[in-house]
């Protein structure tokens, strides 16, 4: 599935809802499912910084995609690593690096989580973004 089509089921996925107690409620469930990291990787080398609670992420390259693992500390951020994990794991690099993230202001992340964890958020992506940068370097 193409990254744009993924986004597009988690914008609908979260249009089902009416109020943001509910859509938090999915995103901790969402946490639930997320694809977690191995103990051994849960190193200071894998914490995003500028988040503020402590979020793990690793990223291997299998087959050409890019596969992610994660966890954190705090499950409101577990929910939203996961909905990014989700959009952008098992893609190839080049597609996440010039994947837009207009999604998350579709289903209003942004504008509905504290100034530090909106800051966490854009380090997130940030962070999958410079994995991708840094896989695609090596497939060249």
């Amino acid at each position: 599935m193409e990254i744009k089509e993924i986004q597009q089921e988690i914008v609908e996925e979260f249009s089902m809802f009416d109020d943001w107690m509910q859509r938090y409620e999915y995103m901790i469930e969402l946490g639930k499912s997320l694809p977690l990291i191995d103990e051994k990787y849960k190193t200071d080398d894998n914490i995003i910084k500028g988040c503020q609670s402590k979020v793990w992420v690793h990223a291997e390259l299998e087959n050409d995609k890019l596969v992610f693992t994660a966890d954190s500390d705090a499950i409101i951020t577990k929910g939203i690593i996961a909905i990014l994990i989700r959009a952008f794991s098992d893609q190839k690099p080049q597609n996440i690096i010039e994947a837009d993230t207009e999604f998350i202001d579709e289903i209003g992340l942004k504008e509905h989580l504290s100034p530090n964890r909106a800051n966490g958020l854009v380090s997130m992506i940030k962070q999958l973004k410079l994995y991708a940068v840094a896989y695609q370097t090596q497939l060249n």
